[in-house]
């Protein structure tokens, strides 16, 4: 083995230490009319509204038609099914909540407007009397919600984290109303 005096040196960038703008965050907290709002805020604003009321919408149909199949769902033999459904609706109206709640942190107006909801919902109301196709139903739109949130949270990207963070929570959760379903139908 030779040995050399003065080995090559690995081409090794030095990072600089990572320092907040401290004039930059005074400078942003000044600006309380925006409310959450910040000036580093990279989303589109407008954009990210109007896809979290559509959003609402669906959140708010869903939990109607959950409450529905509870409320109409026949028989003994399905209390176990019903109180499946009353739980959905029950966390669907937590997500809508959740969902009203960032609107209005991003200074926009939730829209909670009854004639417009079934037009901007995703999913679709139903008045099955079966408890197979009220099942079936559930599971059919607990996946459309789940792509329209997939969608939402590919298009957010990393231009709005909290806003990304709840649609990704609301999807997980959305992803056990589905298998849950898919448990009852025996699939």
């Amino acid at each position: 083995m030779i040995m050399t005096k003065n080995p090559p040196q690995a081409d090794v960038k030095q990072k600089q230490p990572f320092h907040l703008d401290k004039e930059a965050i005074r400078a942003a907290a000044k600006k309380v009319d925006n409310g959450a709002v910040t000036e580093g805020y990279r989303g589109n604003r407008q954009e990210v509204i109007a896809m979290l009321n559509d959003a609402l919408a669906t959140e708010l149909l869903c939990v109607m038609r959950y409450k529905r199949h509870y409320y109409t769902a026949k028989g003994l033999e399905n209390e176990p099914i019903k109180a499946e459904f009353l739980q959905h609706a029950q966390e669907e109206q937590s997500h809508a909540d959740k969902i009203a709640e960032r609107i209005v942190q991003l200074n926009g107006e939730p829209d909670f407007n009854p004639s417009t909801l079934s037009q901007r919902s995703h999913a679709q109301y139903d008045e099955s009397s079966d408890i197979k196709d009220m099942i079936r139903s559930n599971l059919i739109e607990e996946r459309v919600a789940i792509e329209a949130y997939r969608q939402m949270i590919e298009r957010i990207g990393d231009d709005d984290p909290t806003t990304r963070h709840m649609l990704v929570q609301i999807m997980a959760q959305e992803e056990e109303h589905a298998d849950d379903m898919t448990d009852l139908l025996g699939l």
